[in-house]
């Protein structure tokens, strides 16, 4: 079912220290608390999701964590509110679509904070490459003969 809107409520970036050396980048998004709202304006309930992304920096020189509200329409809410109370953790359908859409969209938010610290963005982006010449290897009595 689709996402129907993500908010954010808070965003915090820190830079500890300058990034030297190997810097590992670990990104996590994190659900903690679902509940059924109403929308007036699809007639309809959906589930309003609490969550938290987090980007830290290994050595310890930074972190980004961003926080907010996703409104999901499901096929079932109940389903998935049953699932919630009884472990915390959401149906695999749901959670795919889910994730995908944190991910999707923190990561852009998180990219801009990361750039503005001089800490590593926590995406690989694309690099243009200049093509390599090719040197020619002709042996020195190719060369002669062609004389």
């Amino acid at each position: 079912m689709p996402i129907v809107g993500l908010s954010f409520n808070s965003i915090e970036a820190r830079r500890k220290q300058l990034p030297r050396g190997e810097i590992k980048v670990n990104s996590s998004p994190k659900v903690s608390d679902i509940k059924e709202v109403d929308m007036p304006s699809l007639g309809k309930k959906a589930l309003s999701l609490t969550f938290e992304f987090l980007t830290e920096y290994q050595p310890d020189i930074g972190s980004i964590r961003v926080e907010g509200e996703m409104v999901y329409m499901a096929d079932s809410n109940a389903k998935i509110l049953a699932q919630w109370k009884k472990d915390r953790t959401l149906p695999e359908d749901a959670s795919v679509e889910i994730l995908n859409q944190l991910f999707r969209k923190c990561l852009l938010k998180v990219s801009n904070f990361a750039e503005e610290l001089q800490l590593p963005i926590p995406i690989q982006i694309p690099r243009v490459m200049a093509k390599a010449k090719e040197k020619e290897k002709e042996p020195k009595e190719a060369k002669e003969k062609a004389k």
